[in-house]
């Protein structure tokens, strides 16, 4: 019988109450996704190409074809536990390695296509990669690090055609053509013994502060998605088509959208586009009657410039879900005004336990900037960082949640048991094993949590705790802003002063007159120590692979 994860009640405490993981022995993630749906012939991708064109990809088309890359694969000598390295946007290739790997035993790697010589070249190393699976935008890239690779030794490239692709460029290092390395006419293959807590995936952390750490999930962590998935997407989960804009390199696409979909059976769109482009978003949109989209606060932004959106373009969309940058309540109006009654639902996790915390407005209204309740199956708490125990409301405190049997924890961090150690808490609240967030929120009487920084965040000025998403949130209200970095810059007097590193929209020009209108809205806003002291403009500001502010380089 084909396993799905539901999440039932007619209020958020029944379904709390009365949730529980019941994962079936012998649990496969590719199988989950793509192998067991009754109905192979339901679309399982839309994909897109850069001229526009598209085609159809049914579920059982999926399961055939990553059938056919585990073939390929396995005849390169890849086995249970070896690593293959992902480096494809959103692409037919990218999810299909991922499905042949899990069907392998093998664990996969997901790397983003924006990634430069260094950032690639640690992560291929570090994860002791044995085969690649690159995009022929990535070549000339991969060509330059593999070298300093040592357990590399394939690499598949895909895309290639009319490109010149060099076999012999690496040496020790074979290098074909991805679409000539499969026989997709090799579509049998049988499953390796796997069930939800082998090893399935290792997701390397943004790398904004400190060396990026290798996250390894296991085959239940997609699963562990579900519960939140039915509630940002408001519960209707079953009839309905998802799309992201987001790097599939990233937990906030695979694991927010696209494995949860096909979890329930749901098409998803693909489309490698670049830069964000908020025209082509509502084209998209409007095209495949996309009903549901995880769209990050910066492609919101750019698509609340378009004029008249509902008008010019046939929307199906019902419901957004957004996490990673703070949500204004402009963002929560402008949707249900201009896209009339679209919902926004924002949400809360990170790599190494991904949606703990969201909304859902069933079941409770949403507070603007909120992060909303925790979701079914995932016990968390706020907590003393020293003595483990539970914060009273209203007091800040670290984010934790009980390891127990929550499939969407990690593991451990790859080759570093010392850091997976430093972040668990042996005795939490009410007993068990706890994971150690390193994010601070707050819980008010409600039961809402309100995210406060990173615990190494903080800005200390004149004896003040300062959380700088905080003073973010409220520069981001002035009309002129784009996108704000806030930091702590030494000070002999203070130790620390607030700068913000400032973004404007369109032609507007940093002036004086516009650093005095931001530090008098965050002296109205927050308070008189919140201000920055310090603002400064770019025209770009420095971000990670996954669109996070990199506030190591606003110093």
């Amino acid at each position: 019988m084909a396993y799905y994860v539901t999440v039932d009640g007619d209020s958020y405490e029944e379904a709390r109450e009365s949730f529980s993981w019941d994962v079936p022995s012998g649990f496969n993630a590719a199988a989950d996704l793509v192998g067991k749906h009754d109905d192979g012939e339901q679309v399982a991708l839309y994909q897109v190409a850069v001229d526009g064109g598209h085609k159809a990809y049914t579920f059982a088309d999926l399961d055939a074809r990553s059938n056919a890359v585990a073939n390929a694969l396995e005849s390169r000598d890849v086995e249970y536990g070896d690593r293959v390295a992902v480096v494809v946007p959103q692409k037919p290739a990218n999810v299909l390695t991922h499905l042949a790997c899990w069907k392998l035993g093998a664990v996969s790697l997901p790397l983003s296509v924006l990634f430069g010589d260094d950032a690639l070249r640690y992560r291929l190393t570090d994860s002791e990669a044995r085969v690649a699976v690159v995009d022929a935008s990535q070549w000339e890239t991969v060509r330059e690090v593999a070298p300093d690779c040592p357990r590399l030794e394939s690499v598949l490239v895909v895309g290639s055609s009319g490109r010149a692709i060099d076999s012999e460029a690496i040496d020790d290092v074979t290098v074909e053509r991805f679409a000539d390395a499969v026989d997709w006419d090799e579509t049998a293959f049988e499953l390796a013994d796997t069930d939800a807590d082998t090893s399935a995936i290792i997701m390397y952390t943004s790398g904004s502060t400190g060396e990026p750490k290798g996250v390894l999930h296991t085959h239940g962590v997609w699963i562990g998605h579900c519960p939140a998935f039915t509630m940002y997407f408001e519960r209707d989960v079953r009839d309905g088509v998802y799309w992201t804009p987001a790097d599939w390199a990233w937990i906030g696409a695979l694991g927010d959208l696209v494995f949860p979909a096909w979890h329930y059976g749901r098409p998803v769109v693909g489309y490698p586009m670049g830069s964000f482009d908020p025209e082509r978003a509502y084209e998209i949109m409007a095209q495949f009657d996309v009903t549901d989209a995880f769209l990050p606060p910066t492609a919101i932004r750019l698509l609340m410039s378009v004029d008249e959106p509902g008008e010019r373009y046939n929307l199906s969309l019902e419901a957004i879900c957004s996490g990673g940058e703070p949500l204004t309540g402009e963002i929560l109006e402008w949707a249900d005004k201009v896209l009339e009654g679209v919902i926004v639902d924002e949400l809360y996790g990170q790599t190494e336990a991904n949606l703990l915390v969201t909304n859902c407005r069933e079941w409770f209204p949403a507070k603007p900037g909120s992060m909303g309740k925790p979701v079914p199956g995932h016990d968390v708490a706020v907590v003393d960082s020293e003595t483990g125990e539970r914060v009273e409301a209203g007091d800040i405190g670290e984010i934790a949640v009980r390891r127990g049997d929550d499939p969407v924890i990690f593991e451990t961090y790859w080759n570093a048991p010392e850091k997976t150690a430093a972040v668990t808490l042996g005795d939490g609240p009410d007993g068990g094993v706890w994971h150690l967030t390193g994010d601070l929120a707050e819980r008010d009487d409600d039961g809402y949590y309100w995210f406060t920084s990173r615990d190494d965040d903080l800005i200390i000025t004149s004896g003040y705790r300062v959380a700088p998403r905080e003073v973010e949130e409220t520069i981001l209200e002035h009309e002129a802003v784009e996108q704000v970095g806030v930091v702590g810059v030494p000070d002999e007097t203070r130790s620390e002063v607030i700068k913000a590193v400032v973004q404007l929209t369109g032609d507007v020009t940093g002036t004086e007159a516009v650093r005095a209108e931001i530090r008098e809205l965050v002296r109205e806003k927050l308070a008189a120590y919140e201000y920055p002291r310090e603002i400064e403009f770019r025209e770009e500001l420095p971000t990670t692979t996954t669109g996070k502010i990199r506030r190591t380089e606003l110093v």
